[in-house]
C-alpha cells in the first residue's frame, strides 16, 4: 500500500500537463478527421501553438508538458518498427552520402558566414553551425559543453535554431507541394536540411507517412555524428586529445534513442513480429507523435522568436537557403 501511495505521489505532479497534452491530441485528430488531407501532426503542432501563445502554459502542467520529448524520443524508436530495410539499404550509400556533406559542409559554411560576413565571434557561430547542420538546440547544448561557451551564448543560439524550428516547419511542407518533390525525395530533403528532429519529423509526416519515415531516418542519421563533430570542435579549440572530459561528457546529450530506433527496426525486420503486431506498434507511435507535437507547439514562444539578434538570424538563414538549395538539387537529381 505505501507503495502504491508513493507511485502516486510521484506521477501526481505530471497528470495535468499529461491531460493537456491529451486534450490537443484529441482535438488534432478530430480537427484532421474533418477536413480531407488534413494531416493530425500538423494541427497539433498548431493547437500547442495556439495555447502556448494565447493562454501559455500555469505552472501547474509544465512538469507533465516537459515530457513531451520522452513522447517524441518513444515514438521514433517505434517508428523502426515501420522501416523496410530492404529500401533504406538500397538508397542507404546515397542518403549517408549527403548527410555527411550537408554535416561537414554545413559546419563550415555556417562558421564561415557567421565569422566573416555577419562578425560573430567567440563561441556562437560554432553553437549556430552545430546547431543548423546537426541537431537542432540539442547540438547547441552539447557542443557548448564541450567548448565551456557561457549560459547567455547557448541560449541566444537555442533561440535562433528554434525561431528556424518554427519557420521551416511552416515553409518546408508547403515548398515540398509547391516543387512536386516524391514522398522519399522530400523526406530526405527536409531530414538534411532542417534543424531540429521534432519539426523535421512533423514536416515529413505532413507530407506522407512515408515522407516521415524517410526523415526521420535522414535526421537520425544526422544526429548521429554528433560525438564525431564534438571530438572535433574539442580539438579545435583547445588542442586537447579525445579524450577530455568535455568529451567524455557529450554521451549525456548523445541521441540515444537513435539505438533503440535501429534495435526496434532490426527485430521488426527479422520476421518475428506479426503483421497485427506492427500494426500496434505503428498505433501507438502515432499516437506518441501526437503527443509530442502538442508539447513542440506549447514551446514556440512568438515573443521570444522577437527578441533574437538580427546578426544570428541572417547567418543562419543564408546557410538555410544555400543548404537547402544545394539539397534539392542533390535529391531531384539522386533519388
Amino acid at each position: 500500500m505505501r507503495r502504491v501511495a508513493t507511485a502516486v505521489s510521484v506521477i501526481r505532479p505530471y497528470l495535468p500537463g499529461f491531460a493537456l497534452l491529451v486534450a490537443g491530441a484529441v482535438l488534432a485528430n478530430g480537427v484532421a478527421g474533418a477536413v480531407d488531407g488534413l494531416q493530425p501532426l500538423v494541427v497539433a503542432v498548431g493547437v500547442g501553438a495556439l495555447v502556448g501563445n494565447t493562454v501559455g502554459t500555469p505552472a501547474a502542467v509544465e512538469p507533465g508538458v516537459s515530457v513531451d520529448k520522452l513522447f517524441l524520443e518513444t515514438g521514433i524508436v517505434l517508428l523502426g518498427a515501420a522501416v523496410v530495410i530492404e529500401e533504406f539499404v538500397a538508397a542507404g550509400p546515397t542518403v549517408l552520402g549527403l548527410v555527411v556533406l550537408a554535416v561537414a559542409g554545413g559546419l563550415l559554411l555556417a562558421e564561415a558566414i557567421a565569422r566573416l560576413l555577419f562578425r560573430l565571434d567567440g563561441a556562437t557561430p560554432s553553437l549556430l553551425a552545430a546547431g543548423a547542420s546537426i541537431c537542432g538546440v540539442s547540438a547547441v547544448v552539447a557542443i557548448g559543453r564541450v567548448l565551456d561557451a557561457r549560459g547567455s551564448a547557448i541560449t541566444f543560439a537555442a533561440a535562433t535554431v528554434l525561431l528556424f524550428d518554427a519557420a521551416t516547419l511552416v515553409a518546408f511542407p508547403l515548398a515540398g507541394e509547391w516543387l512536386g518533390l516524391t514522398s522519399r525525395q522530400f523526406g530526405v530533403w527536409a531530414g538534411v536540411s532542417m534543424f531540429s528532429t521534432g519539426p523535421v519529423a512533423a514536416a515529413g509526416f505532413a507530407h506522407s507517412p512515408e515522407a516521415g519515415q524517410w526523415a526521420t531516418v535522414t535526421k537520425l542519421a544526422r544526429n548521429s555524428l554528433l560525438g564525431g563533430v564534438a571530438i572535433a570542435y574539442s580539438l579545435a579549440y583547445t588542442a586537447r586529445s579525445a579524450t577530455d572530459p568535455g568529451v567524455r561528457r557529450l554521451w549525456s546529450e548523445f541521441p540515444k534513442f537513435l539505438l533503440g530506433f535501429l534495435l526496434v527496426a532490426a527485430i521488426a525486420n527479422s520476421g518475428v513480429l506479426s503483421p497485427a503486431a506492427l500494426d500496434s506498434i505503428g498505433r501507438v507511435s502515432d499516437a506518441l507523435f501526437t503527443l509530442a507535437f502538442v508539447g513542440l507547439g506549447l514551446s514556440i514562444r512568438l515573443r521570444e522568436m522577437r527578441e533574437v539578434g538580427g546578426a544570428a538570424v541572417g547567418a543562419v538563414l543564408l546557410h538555410l537557403l544555400v543548404v537547402s538549395a544545394l539539397a534539392l538539387v542533390a535529391v531531384r537529381w539522386l533519388l
